[in-house]
């Protein structure tokens, strides 16, 4: 897929753009979201953010744009410097990408990127959204914190990225990244 540096640059910026969405929405609405509106006496997950003053980050209220600016550049950050460049090196460990078709070392890369970026993932999220406002940190807390929200986004994070984020972001890269790619046989037509 990419093959210099810019694209892998804009292949993850594409694939967190559209990930960092879905997860500010799955946290927000599948995890959260029964817990927010019961607090709040809300009917809708949206207006008990709005009547809490938005996202506890920090112990800071924000609003929900901030949280998806906030885990953007943490994800960007992180996909670029440890995810990518580990994931194919784990792929690559157990596939050769010469003899091994293309699906399968993808599906290969897909899977190692889940499984480093998602604890990875999770353990910032238990830092950032640490219930600061109600108690001092405790590192038992914080663990058993990280341990749960792995539990609650592998299983998402892994689904999703393989059959529903991945080939959306592959296909529309390939539309973008268009290459002048002409068959050799079309070439001695």
């Amino acid at each position: 897929m990419p093959r210099n540096q810019f694209e892998r640059m804009m292949f993850a910026l594409m694939t967190v753009l559209v990930t960092v969405h879905a997860y500010v929405f799955y946290s927000l609405y599948v995890v959260n979201g029964a817990t927010f509106t019961s607090m709040t006496g809300e009917a809708h997950v949206l207006d008990a953010v709005r009547a809490m003053g938005g996202v506890s980050v920090l112990g800071k209220m924000l609003p929900i744009w901030a949280v998806v600016l906030i885990e953007f550049i943490l994800a960007y950050t992180l996909e670029c410097t440890v995810g990518s460049p580990m994931s194919f090196k784990l792929a690559c460990k157990v596939f050769d990408p010469r003899k091994t078709h293309p699906v399968l070392f993808e599906t290969a890369i897909i899977c190692a990127t889940v499984g480093i970026m998602c604890p990875s993932m999770s353990f910032l999220a238990a830092i950032l959204y640490y219930p600061y406002q109600y108690m001092d940190l405790n590192i038992f807390t914080l663990l058993a914190n990280w341990i749960k929200l792995v539990c609650f986004n592998f299983p998402f994070a892994f689904f999703s990225q393989l059959f529903f984020i991945q080939p959306l972001i592959r296909t529309c890269f390939k539309a973008i990244f268009r290459r002048g790619d002409v068959p050799a046989q079309t070439e001695a037509a």
